[in-house]
């Protein structure tokens, strides 16, 4: 199957965007089969660390034309990771999701093409992101570049695991 590209907009996400932010993390989820109550981002959250005094992350909206105008139909959210070897920071792209009837409309490729844009402005070297194993979008990344790691795996040590390891 090939994509039917659609005009596709990129932009850098807005404060009034953070209901739309939290919408498309809550689709995430739901894509990912996972229950929507862990889901705990709030709009709060997006504007204190997306837009506040030191913004955490940064995010782009990608807009495509409908009847009523142009509408949000994905968006990536990511930020700075360093690499010790390069020397410099890279981008860790968090989250990428596109609506399901905008899936194979170049939205997606429109908004890592927006990303590959800010990496060269920034000089990051690297953009990094995890895909579930089972993700039809693997093959997506790989005709775009992205190459699945072999030999680096994820650990993650959740909120508890924390608790414990802070207390001795």
């Amino acid at each position: 199957m090939s994509e039917t590209p659609v005009q596709t907009t990129v932009r850098a996400a807005r404060p009034a965007d953070a209901s739309t932010i939290v919408a498309f993390v809550r689709g995430l989820g739901e894509f990912e089969h996972e229950p929507l109550e862990q889901v705990h981002l709030t709009e709060a959250d997006v504007l204190r660390d997306g837009f506040g005094e030191r913004p955490s992350f940064g995010c782009l909206i990608a807009e495509q034309p409908s009847a009523a105008g142009m509408r949000p139909v994905g968006f990536a959210l990511f930020f700075p990771n360093y690499s010790t070897w390069e020397g410099r920071a890279g981008l860790y792209v968090e989250d990428i999701f596109v609506v399901e009837d905008a899936r194979r409309s170049g939205a997606g490729r429109a908004i890592l093409e927006a990303l590959a844009r800010i990496a060269q402005e920034r000089g990051a070297p690297r953009i990094d992101l995890a895909v579930l194993d089972w993700n039809p979008a693997r093959a997506f990344y790989e005709r775009l570049g992205f190459a699945h790691g072999e030999t680096w795996l994820p650990y993650r040590l959740d909120a508890a695991g924390i608790a414990r390891l802070a207390g001795g």
